[in-house]
C-alpha cells in the first residue's frame, strides 16, 4: 500500500508538467491535434514495450470497452488543454481538483456501493478550496468551464478503469485505450472542420516528451496503483497535481502565472485535504466503519 502511494505521488508530479508542456506547445497545435499526437505517439511507444516484453492483446471481443474509454480519455485531454489555451496553467489546474468531488458522487453510483462521508466531506474541501482560488479568477471563466468538463471526463473513466483494471493486464489494457482516443480523434480531425496540423521543431519534441514520459509512463502507473488503491483515493491525491503544476508554471512562466492569495490559500487548502484524507481512512476502518466519525453527523 505505501509503495503504491508513493509511486502515485510520483505520477502526480509527472502529470504536473502535462500542462507546462501544453503551454509551451505553439498555439498552432490546437487541442485536438495537440490531444491525437499525444495519443497515437503514446501508444505507438507502449506497443514496441508490448512486443518487447512478448505481451498479448486481451480477445477481441473485450477491445470494445477499452476503446471506448480512450475516447472518453481523449474527450478529457482535449477539454484539459482547450482551457489552457484560453486561460492559463493555474487555472486548469487548479479546477481540475474538482474531479474528487466527481467521482465521490459517480463512484457510488457506478458500483452500487454505499456513499461515504468521508469521500463527501474531503470533496466539500476540497471545492471550499476551488471557490477561495477563483474568487478573483472569473475572468477566466471559459477556461473554468472547460476545467470542469475535463474533471468531469477524469472522474468518469477513473472510475470506469477502476472496474476494469481489476480483471485485465494493464500494460495492453493502456495500449487500447490510448490507440482507441489516437485513432478516434484522428477520425474527428480528419473528417471534421479541425484542420490538420503537423508539429516541427519544438512542437514535436515536446508532443515526444508529453506522450511517453507524461502519458505512456504516467498513464500506465496510474492504472497499476488501482489495484490496490481506491478510484476516489487516485483521484483525491492527483489533486496534488495543481499545487506541483502551479508551482512550476509560475516558476517557467513568471508573471503571467501568478495570482491571488486567495488562490494559493485555497491550493494550501486542497493540499490538506489530500495529507489527511489517508490518516482518517484507516482510522474510520479501525473502527469498522465506512463512514466518518459521528461527531460530523
Amino acid at each position: 500500500m505505501k509503495s503504491d502511494i508513493v509511486r502515485l505521488h510520483l505520477v502526480v508530479v509527472v502529470f504536473a508538467f502535462t500542462g507546462v508542456i501544453g503551454k509551451l506547445i505553439s498555439p498552432a497545435v490546437n487541442a485536438p491535434n495537440l490531444v491525437m499526437y499525444r495519443m497515437l505517439f503514446a501508444a505507438l511507444g507502449l506497443g514496441a514495450y508490448l512486443i518487447i516484453k512478448g505481451q498479448r492483446l486481451p480477445p477481441v471481443s473485450q477491445w470494445w470497452k477499452f476503446l471506448l474509454v480512450g475516447l472518453l480519455v481523449g474527450c478529457h485531454w482535449v477539454f484539459f488543454f482547450q482551457a489552457i489555451k484560453v486561460s492559463n496553467v493555474s487555472v486548469t489546474l487548479g479546477c481540475f481538483a474538482s474531479a474528487a468531488l466527481f467521482t465521490s458522487l459517480i463512484e457510488p453510483l457506478l458500483t452500487r456501493s454505499r456513499f461515504s462521508k468521508l469521500d463527501i466531506v474531503m470533496s466539500i474541501m476540497v471545492m471550499v478550496g476551488i471557490y477561495m482560488i477563483f474568487e478573483y479568477a472569473w475572468t477566466y471563466w471559459t477556461g473554468i468551464l472547460y476545467a470542469l468538463a475535463s474533471a468531469l471526463l477524469a472522474a468518469l473513466f477513473t472510475v470506469i478503469n477502476k472496474k476494469f483494471v481489476a480483471n485485465s493486464e494493464v500494460l495492453s489494457m493502456s495500449f487500447l485505450e490510448l490507440l482507441g482516443g489516437g485513432v478516434m480523434l484522428s477520425a474527428v480531425v480528419l473528417c471534421g472542420e479541425t484542420k490538420l496540423v503537423w508539429p516541427g521543431g519544438e512542437d514535436l519534441l515536446y508532443l515526444l516528451v508529453l506522450a511517453w514520459i507524461c502519458t505512456s509512463f504516467a498513464f500506465v502507473m496510474s492504472n497499476l496503483v488501482m489495484k490496490t488503491l481506491t478510484a476516489f483515493q487516485v483521484s483525491l491525491t492527483i489533486n496534488l497535481e495543481p499545487v506541483y503544476g502551479i508551482v512550476l508554471a509560475v516558476m517557467i512562466f513568471g508573471e503571467s502565472e501568478r495570482m491571488s492569495a486567495g488562490f494559493y490559500t485555497g491550493a494550501c487548502l486542497i493540499l490538506a485535504t489530500v495529507v489527511l484524507y489517508m490518516p482518517l481512512k484507516r482510522w474510520t476502518k479501525k473502527r469498522g466503519k465506512s463512514k466518518f466519525p459521528s461527531f460530523l453527523g
